[in-house]
């Protein structure tokens, strides 16, 4: 059977631009993949899906190319073109990334993370946004359930999640609903597979308030990181990014709670819904 490369469409995003960019120049030069990437002393996997838009360019690549194909700045300029915008399938790559994660560091300033949460608070959660339907709220509340599946399998992604102490006392549906919800976190609280810390009042404001992000650690050890907002989120995967936002985590995690003292506050926080 021949072999077809994937057809591409340059014109979705900056990203799929640079994408079929480098497939133009790699072709008209007559270069497979393995030879371009002997070229720029890369992989051939990581040139392949840079090709799809699959993966953001790492941030050396470009400067590369434009050596390779003698294309003065063209690809470090779609480069910073691409690193800049709103990815147009960025909550779908996102949960691409999710459910490849080895490790999941997550903050929550008003909710639990979607991970954490039991069924009948994120049904609660869900029916917060008038515009869904009853039926539309299920579906989601079984897709957010099936993202959990993965904490259950032979071999699970580590987490870590930070929340503030307002998730413990802002009750979401009835004292039963957040009661089991409590149960369940204090479970997860600290185990070989997740941890969690309370961000207490005490600490005063700081830099993720009112906010909610996800770091991403990849098998590959790279990093992406997902900041949310109420009504969008964005994704990051350029590592000056992410480490900006990795440090801002580690900051509030420095401060928050210990292991045992937020399980302590977990506990507190159930006897006020107690029946």
């Amino acid at each position: 059977m021949t072999f077809r490369p994937q057809a591409l469409n340059p014109y979705l995003s900056a990203r799929h631009y640079f994408g079929s960019e480098q497939r133009r120049h790699r072709e008209r030069a007559g270069l497979s993949l393995v030879q371009l990437a002997d070229i720029v002393n890369s992989s051939k996997s990581t040139l392949a899906r840079i090709e799809t838009a699959e993966l953001m360019p790492p941030p050396d690549i470009p400067s590369r190319l434009d050596m390779a194909f003698g294309t003065d700045d063209r690809f470090h300029g779609l480069y910073e073109l691409a690193r800049r915008e709103i990815h147009p399938d960025q909550y779908k790559r996102y949960m691409d990334f999710e459910s490849r994660a080895e490790v999941i560091e997550q903050y929550g300033a008003q909710a639990l993370p979607g991970l954490f949460q039991t069924e009948q608070y994120a049904r609660e959660l869900l029916r917060c946004q008038e515009d869904l339907s009853a039926e539309q709220v299920e579906e989601r509340v079984t897709a957010r359930m099936s993202r959990q599946e993965r904490q259950r399998s032979e071999d699970p992604p580590f987490r870590w999640a930070i929340i503030d102490e307002a998730v413990l006392r802002r009750q979401v549906g009835g004292p039963s609903c957040m009661r089991e919800q409590l149960a369940s976190l204090l479970e997860q609280v600290d185990t070989p597979d997740s941890k969690v810390q309370v961000m207490p009042f005490s600490a005063g404001p700081h830099s993720l308030l009112g906010g909610a992000l996800t770091l991403l650690t990849l098998p590959d050890c790279t990093s992406v990181a997902y900041e949310e907002g109420i009504q969008a989120g964005s994704l990051y995967e350029d590592p000056a990014a992410v480490k900006k936002w990795r440090r801002q985590y580690e900051v509030l995690r420095a401060n928050s709670s210990s292991l045992a003292e937020s399980a302590e506050l977990i506990r507190t926080a159930m006897e006020d819904y107690r029946p």
